[in-house]
């Protein structure tokens, strides 16, 4: 039996359990805080929660969990003085000092000599651009800072004690040289970023030692348990779970949460100006190669939305009431942009994103929806739509044709989107499984412990065992 810490941008999940059978021992939100206009990851609260949910892992299954794994999002960071303390909370991607850094850079060092070093989108909360703020506002952090931790770099320290960079996350980063296969040296001296902050980057499904001996005290756990580092970015552990059949290589697949991850597996990444127009990503896989792929704004419009359609007593609308209203609107005039940058900071009681999106209508000469149903129906409308999009790309700048699109994760329980989809790429759409990312993650520490002789056969036990809708293209 395997734990894994499935962190997203909205909650978190302590899962026990193996490729057949999954438990959800501890749910959590994943908090973030305003503090003096910043807003910052509460990582000591999430670190309290994740301890009380392997606590009670260990209450349930004591000796017979073998190993731990945790996965979150990327691009977000902590940094270490020389004692091993924390400098501060890691601030959120969504915060308000990103605004700006990413156009500094880039008219500074240019499109193609950023993306010809990384191959990483251009998106203003990469890693690179905090960095490069922390450099301009906050270098006395920099000046006293040790160690560069992603946030399960970090919370894997906090476990066992060992500092590390793993490869999927660190690709996230804009920092990453996915071509040499080390941190982009050159790139990070330009941009004055210290060197002697980052660690060597390990491999995914690296074991990186055991439990602390204090923490296994405090948790009731016995010796040996293992820190597995899975893929810890969380789209790098879902996709080793795409249920594809062994050999096929047409599929593209959509990792659908907060955000939507849409590409394609390839052994080497695509980097030249093709993609980087495209502004297309070449991140790291569970497997050692490379996620080539589009981060699109995903759920998070919708999410937001409903933050404000709750009643008086602050009760929100069941996700299923949502989609039943969606699927009875009318279908909109038109569709949104949904990576306006509008869309991207949490919504305000003086901004809220119902507005936004009316702004955005209007200025297109369209009519606001007017309703909960009118509205969930333009979203799902307008992702399906750039999932359409983005495949018809993918296909162009790699040369193939794509027979079939798997969506993984949260949102592949939204069938109202899956249908749409697949009627907007008239591909047929494979739906599930729902826990991608935490079968992901423990088909990686299954390897490690030599349960499996690969991820292929990780994914036949996931196809085997869990479901997996179709959903066929309609004619229109």
């Amino acid at each position: 039996m395997y734990i894994a810490v499935d962190l997203g941008a909205e909650s978190g999940r302590v899962i026990a359990g193996d490729l057949k059978r999954l438990e959800i021992v501890h749910r959590f939100p994943s908090r973030s805080v305003r503090i003096r206009g910043r807003l910052y990851w509460d990582a000591p609260g999430i670190y309290s929660e994740i301890l009380g949910g392997l606590r009670e892992a260990f209450r349930r299954y004591s000796d017979k969990i073998r190993s731990i794994g945790i996965d979150t999002w990327g691009v977000d960071y902590g940094l270490l003085d020389s004692t091993g303390d924390l400098l501060g909370n890691p601030f959120h991607y969504r915060d308000d000092r990103n605004d700006g850094i990413m156009e500094e850079v880039r008219a500074r060092l240019g499109d193609r000599r950023l993306y010809e070093a990384t191959g990483i989108q251009f998106l203003p909360f990469n890693t690179v651009f905090q960095l490069r703020e922390e450099v301009a506002h906050r270098s006395q952090r920099l000046a006293v800072a040790m160690d560069f931790l992603t946030i399960p770099d970090l919370l894997n320290y906090w476990l066992c004690g060992v500092k590390a960079n793993e490869f999927s996350n660190a690709s996230t980063t804009g920092l990453y040289d996915p071509v040499a296969g080390e941190w982009a040296w050159d790139l990070i001296d330009e941009l004055d970023i210290p060197r002697g902050i980052f660690r060597n980057v390990v491999p995914s499904g690296t074991v990186l030692g055991e439990l602390s001996p204090d923490i296994a005290a405090e948790l009731g756990a016995p010796d040996g348990v293992s820190i597995v580092a899975p893929a810890w970015h969380d789209t790098g552990s879902a996709g080793a779970a795409v249920p594809a059949a062994p050999g096929e290589s047409n599929f593209a697949y959509l990792s659908s949460g907060t955000w939507s991850l849409l590409g394609i597996e390839r052994r080497l990444p695509l980097i030249n100006d093709e993609s980087r127009e495209a502004n297309f990503t070449n991140e790291g896989g569970a497997d050692g190669g490379i996620r080539f792929l589009k981060n699109i704004m995903g759920l998070w419009i919708l999410q937001e939305s409903r933050n404000e359609w709750g009643d008086s007593r602050g009760s929100l609308p069941d996700y299923g009431v949502i989609a039943a209203e969606a699927k009875s609107a009318d279908p909109p005039e038109t569709t949104i942009d949904v990576d306006d940058p509008r869309f991207l900071k949490p919504g305000r009681p003086d901004d809220p994103m119902c507005a936004r999106i009316d702004g955005y209508l209007r200025e297109h000469g369209v009519r606001p929806p007017g309703s909960m149903g009118g509205y969930a129906r333009l979203i799902l409308e307008s992702l399906a739509q750039r999932y359409a999009e983005t495949i018809r790309t993918v296909e162009r700048l790699n040369r193939k044709r794509i027979g079939a699109l798997y969506i993984i994760g949260g949102g592949s329980q939204k069938d109202v989107l899956n249908q749409l989809t697949a009627d907007a790429a008239s591909l047929p759409v494979f739906a599930g499984p729902v826990e991608a990312t935490a079968l992901g993650n423990i088909l990686m520490q299954s390897l490690a412990a030599g349960e499996i002789s690969g991820i292929e056969e990780g994914r036949s036990l996931i196809r085997k065992y869990h479901t997996i809708r179709e959903f066929l293209p309609r004619s229109k």
